[in-house]
């Protein structure tokens, strides 16, 4: 990994320094937590503070007037770069959000289950849990191995847990912990066959892998445009099937609640709408840093940094490279346990080498996640393993 020929990496890849100078992210810093956050570049910026100036400039003529047809303008720019028609689309601030409102929409009785993973995200299992406990439902989990072998071992493991009583099944497409690109195509078949309606919880795959979500076969499917797709935070998705809309609703119900799926989530009340008025202008932006080579580099630069770590380290990667994106995550130290311990090594990383990049503990370890974006380079995932290898764990 000592030049871009060897990397594999395009040749028409715009250079990281000139990048980094495409956002305004704090140089001092070796930015390697794309995923957690995401970045927003400078344009889009400058756009929603466009948007926002429009908006202070009448806020009673733009949300009477404005905002209804402009929030369903923008939502067929998200029909076309993710798939299906724009009356299936609507925004929230992020899939947690849009998780919610799918486990409260749901006609549920005691005694049904909810069925996850091991690998679900912790604020909607946190959600699904308290939601379980307040109707009396079950909530199972398919304890999905978190050194993942293949997709196969995936699908055969959440299917197992299928039964009479499962009412949904929530799944990551691209899990925060471990890093892997869940095949929920062939998870969705799977529940179809079972009669299971699906959620998918995309948050990470807009901008990270092509998506065309209604050809997943799935009932739900949300995703945050702040992430991989360079839009301001807050600027998230969710598609319904048009068989579900009729149910859907938003976790908060305003005036719109009973005037359809659509009406129900474009207003939820007064609020900042500038981050989903920049979704088009986000995904130029992607679109300028290369669009589907971008995603292709970002692999490559991940799955090379991930074998130079794991090397480096003696670290085990989670999952083949096939089940990998722009993400990878590295398991440091099994049998670990001391959240505190996990908090100050991420905290030595921050504080002393100025290296953004998440530790944590997950199923019984100590865990080192990485991203690749656009403005990183090779050179910047040597400096995370000089400062690691500093660092006891």
């Amino acid at each position: 990994m000592t030049n871009r020929s060897r990397s594999g990496l395009s040749p028409n890849r715009m250079e990281p320094e000139n990048a980094l100078r495409a956002f305004e992210l704090n140089p001092e810093f070796l930015h390697l937590n794309h995923g957690s956050y995401g970045a927003v570049p400078r344009e889009v910026r400058l756009e929603q503070d466009r948007w926002r100036a429009r908006i202070e400039s009448n806020p009673t003529g733009f949300f009477q007037d404005e905002y209804p047809p402009l929030i369903r303008a923008m939502a067929e720019h998200v029909a076309r770069r993710l798939g299906g028609a724009a009356g299936d689309w609507v925004f929230c601030e992020n899939a947690t959000s849009a998780a919610n409102g799918v486990l409260q929409s749901l006609e549920l009785k005691p005694g049904d289950e909810i069925l996850t993973t091991s690998h679900a995200y912790g604020a909607v299992m946190k959600a699904m849990a308290l939601h379980a406990a307040r109707r009396e439902l079950t909530l199972a989990v398919a304890e999905v191995p978190a050194l993942t072998v293949s997709a196969d071992e995936v699908v055969s493991t959440i299917a197992a847990q299928f039964s009479p009583r499962t009412r949904l099944l929530v799944v990551d497409h691209i899990t925060s912990a471990t890093a892997l690109i869940f095949p929920v195509q062939s998870i969705a078949a799977a529940a179809r066959t079972a009669g299971i309606p699906v959620l998918v919880d995309g948050a990470h795959a807009p901008g990270q892998i092509a998506l065309d979500v209604p050809a997943l076969g799935v009932d739900w499917y949300t995703g945050n445009a702040h992430k991989w797709l360079f839009a301001p935070r807050g600027c998230g998705v969710l598609w319904t099937h048009p068989e579900r809309q009729a149910l859907t609703r938003p976790a908060v119900l305003s005036h719109g609640t009973d005037q359809g799926y659509t009406a129900a989530f474009d207003w939820v009340g007064t609020r900042d709408p500038s981050p989903w008025f920049c979704f088009e202008s986000a995904a130029l932006a992607h679109d300028a840093f290369g669009g589907d080579a971008l995603m292709a580099d970002n692999r490559v630069l991940a799955d090379e940094a991930a074998r130079e770590i794991s090397e480096a380290l003696d670290a085990t990667i989670a999952g083949p490279r096939t089940m990998r994106g722009s993400m990878a995550a590295l398991c440091l130290k099994e049998n670990y346990a001391d959240l505190e311990r996990a908090a100050a090594y991420r905290r030595t990383l921050a504080h002393e080498h100025r290296i953004m990049a998440p530790a944590y503990i997950f199923a019984g370890a100590l865990w080192l996640r990485i991203s690749a974006q656009i403005y990183n380079s090779p050179d910047d995932y040597r400096r995370l393993i000089a400062a690691c290898s500093q660092i006891p764990v």
